[in-house]
């Protein structure tokens, strides 16, 4: 279970996007991965690996092939949760209370916000004597909450209820009276409050991942969608090693819940940067970028939704999936996912060499799903690709759940996908 160990350590360490790519990068970090900085020149060779950061909060790592590249392997998830930003110290309200201004990040199930500890956790910008610098904060203490409205005052609530943003999920920070936000934050990173120039904060709940059932056959975390694939396909990128004619990529991206439209999103330049820069410092010709991309493949890791055990008609009768049941591979007739016969094919050829079992996702044909990164990363780099995941309970909730084998399923199956090599020898027909 060390995989499972290392998923929820992960989860943990990652209460904001920023935090996230700092864990990732740690890793890569102590397995001998070099830092780039898109600002630099890159000095790039043969059997390098390497990893480059946009905004602190999307990342992409690579390793170059020891011999000519003909292929790339690569996946994707992405760094951000559905949460609440902070917008500021203060919101005008009753004079005995005093409540910080936050705004919804993302489609969240608002009600699981209610009522539990929670902290504030992202990047600060502070003033320096060489210029500003942005350092990652999380207050490490039980500091707000959301609180109901007594059933007492709304003796229907069990009937459903529709939250207003703006007047009931504003967090309680305390009595008036306190220390601000701004005062906290100071204290944290040992600055002045008149150093701290901007901020991107956001809320996160309280509660470390756990394992749960009778036998531990399920963990519970915050953050479960994405960052447990994001943990899993960089535990497998890891564990790949370098190749002979493979590139191997890894990505980050923040701003998926939100439409990914951002510079740091899988709709930005990033990877489309990255793999140019590359080419470059290999000497491959246009023609050989086309050749290789022809023949590479990319696995959008986001995870999908597990029949639940009380609503069990929400799962569609023909492609129902299970915690611990293997990788989910996804398929949408409209095209949210990128799957196809041919990708899910490949990816099903690479799981049964690595002994992972696969499980099928749809959507009801009567209910809409959400999009990810693959739909929108292939407008921009025109590769094949599969949708993947975990199956989880309670996607989007404050702290969701899936299954313990989960992450050690995804992680294998990666570390299979970025070690095999397999040519396009014609349009839909591959060989091994």
């Amino acid at each position: 279970m060390a995989t499972l160990e290392n998923t929820m350590a992960f989860l943990d360490r990652s209460p904001s996007p920023f935090h996230a790519v700092a864990a990732a990068a740690a890793l890569l970090d102590q397995a001998g991965f070099t830092r780039l900085e898109e600002g630099s020149a890159w000095a790039l060779a043969p059997g390098g690996q390497y990893y480059v950061t946009r905004n602190q909060s999307s990342l992409i790592a690579f390793r170059l092939p020891n011999e000519t590249l003909t292929a790339w392997r690569m996946t994707a998830a992405h760094s951000d949760v559905p949460t609440f930003a902070v917008k500021g110290d203060r919101l005008d309200g009753d004079a005995k209370y005093a409540r910080l201004s936050a705004e919804g990040y993302g489609g969240m199930i608002h009600y699981t916000w209610m009522d539990r500890p929670l902290t504030v956790a992202g990047r600060v910008i502070v003033r320096t004597k060489e210029g500003v610098e942005s350092r990652l904060v999380y207050l490490d203490r039980d500091l707000l909450t959301m609180p109901s409205l007594a059933i007492h005052q709304q003796r229907d609530v069990n009937r459903g209820h529709e939250f207003n943003g703006q007047k009931e999920l504003q967090p309680l920070y305390g009595l008036s009276g306190g220390k601000s936000l701004t005062a906290l934050l100071a204290e944290a990173l040992n600055v002045a409050e008149s150093d701290i120039l901007g901020r991107d904060l956001f809320l996160c709940p309280r509660q470390k991942a756990v394992r749960i059932g009778a036998e531990g056959e399920l963990f519970q975390s915050p953050r479960i969608d994405d960052l447990a694939c994001a943990y899993a396909t960089l535990e497998g990128f890891l564990h790949a090693g370098t190749s002979e004619k493979l590139g191997q990529i890894y990505c980050l991206f923040d701003n998926e819940e939100v439409g990914s439209g951002t510079r740091q999103g899988a709709k930005s330049t990033l990877l489309p940067d990255v793999l140019e820069r590359t080419a470059d410092a290999l000497g491959l010709t246009g023609e050989e970028r086309r050749m290789a991309l022809a023949h590479s493949m990319l696995l959008s890791a986001d995870n999908g939704h597990a029949v639940h055990p009380n609503f069990p008609e929400k799962a569609d009768p023909a492609n129902r999936v299970y915690p611990n049941g293997g990788v989910v591979v996804k398929y949408s007739a409209n095209q949210k996912y990128t799957t196809n016969g041919v990708t899910a094919g490949l990816f099903r050829a690479v799981c049964d060499e690595a002994g992972v079992p696969v499980q099928i996702f749809a959507n009801r044909a009567d209910e809409a799903g959400g999009s990810t990164l693959g739909n929108l990363l292939t407008q921009l780099v025109s590769i094949p690709m599969v949708d993947i995941g975990m199956a989880q309970l309670a996607m989007h909730s404050a702290v969701e759940t899936a299954g313990s084998e989960d992450p050690a399923h995804m992680a294998k199956a990666c570390e299979t996908f970025f070690q095999r090599e397999f040519t396009q020898t014609a349009d839909g027909v591959y060989t091994f």
